[in-house]
């Protein structure tokens, strides 16, 4: 499991992190874009750290490479390190933008499968998500990130499903969107299987590549943010032709954020472009979860068995994300 771009090997075995508790440390990572200033990774260092844990930050995080915080080789490295560290219980990442593609043939993958730590982030981070579960057998935290979310404050309810998700002991837990807001039944029926997935820009920016998702059998995560009506269609096309939505056993829909078409251009909305691309797969289809981009945000472990039923509009954690 070295770097290269010759390929990228599927992991055999499923990984799961050690449980995080209060007082252990954590490393802040920048594998994307950079903070906008040392004042903004300070805030972030403090924002983690209200959360009960010590926090070390890579010293790149403001690093300023165009849009990225740093060279390639650079946060890779860094990545790389995080992981390595003995002292470090977690790696999160400091914010999404743009940048993890740019990185998925440049990280030595035997190291999270050698040294498996919990792993935090959204966004751009799908990529590393899912290159970590699919090449290094990791189990991985979609959830929010310092300087996104938690900069001046998360927001109580993003917070406590984040909380519930690090140190909640129940199995199986049903997640519900807060104030009681129904789950939308776009398709019918029930499935059982990992979830996985994320932002779908991001899966479809790696589709044709090594790093590509693999549905298989599992229950598919998709959100997105500022892309109009027409990108979505495109990009969920894109998946369809792939037989990504074939494969799966399932699909979630999480938010879908400042995605509305301008009222004076002719648009299909998105329940129509659902039900157009997704529906003729045959698979449960169960929309609406407050997960993604939004605010309040709910945290999903990507890579441990859920049971979505479509038809009763239930998602259903089984299982522990943790190894203890």
């Amino acid at each position: 499991m070295n770097r290269g771009s010759g390929g990228a090997p599927k992991a055999r075995l499923r990984i799961k992190p050690r449980r995080l508790h209060k007082g252990d440390r954590v490393f802040l990572v920048a594998p994307s874009g950079s903070a906008f200033d040392s004042a903004r990774v300070e805030a972030s260092i403090h924002a983690l750290e209200s959360l009960g844990f010590e926090v070390s930050a890579s010293p790149h995080c403001a690093d300023v490479y165009g849009y990225l915080a740093g060279s390639d080789e650079t946060r890779a490295a860094e990545l790389e390190r995080a992981f390595l560290d003995p002292d470090t219980n977690a790696v999160i990442c400091l914010k999404g933008g743009y940048g993890t593609p740019r990185i998925l043939d440049r990280i030595d993958y035997g190291i999270m499968a050698a040294h498996p730590k919990l792993f935090l982030g959204y966004s751009d981070i799908t990529a590393l998500h899912t290159a970590f579960r699919q090449v290094a057998g990791l189990v991985t935290i979609h959830g929010p990130m310092p300087s996104s979310d938690m900069v001046p404050e998360l927001d109580p309810v993003s917070r406590s499903s984040l909380e519930e998700t690090l140190f909640g002991e129940q199995f199986p837990r049903f997640l519900a969107n807060p104030d009681g807001l129904a789950l939308e039944t776009i398709a019918a029926g029930i499935a059982e299987g990992e979830l996985t997935g994320g932002n779908l820009s991001l899966l479809a920016a790696t589709m044709g590549t090594p790093w590509q998702i693999d549905a298989g059998g599992k229950i598919l995560f998709i959100e997105d943010v500022d892309e109009a009506p027409y990108r979505i269609d495109r990009m969920l096309n894109q998946l369809r032709l792939a037989g990504v939505f074939e494969a799966c056993e399932g699909i979630l829909i999480g938010s879908w954020t400042r995605c509305e078409a301008p009222k004076e251009k002719r648009s299909l909305a998105i329940r129509q472009i659902l039900e157009d691309l997704l529906v003729s797969a045959g698979k449960p289809i169960l929309a609406g979860l407050q997960a993604g981009h939004g605010k309040p945000s709910l945290t999903l472990a990507l890579g441990v068995r859920y049971l979505l039923d479509a038809t009763a509009g239930d998602f259903c954690l089984l299982e522990s994300p943790f190894s203890d």
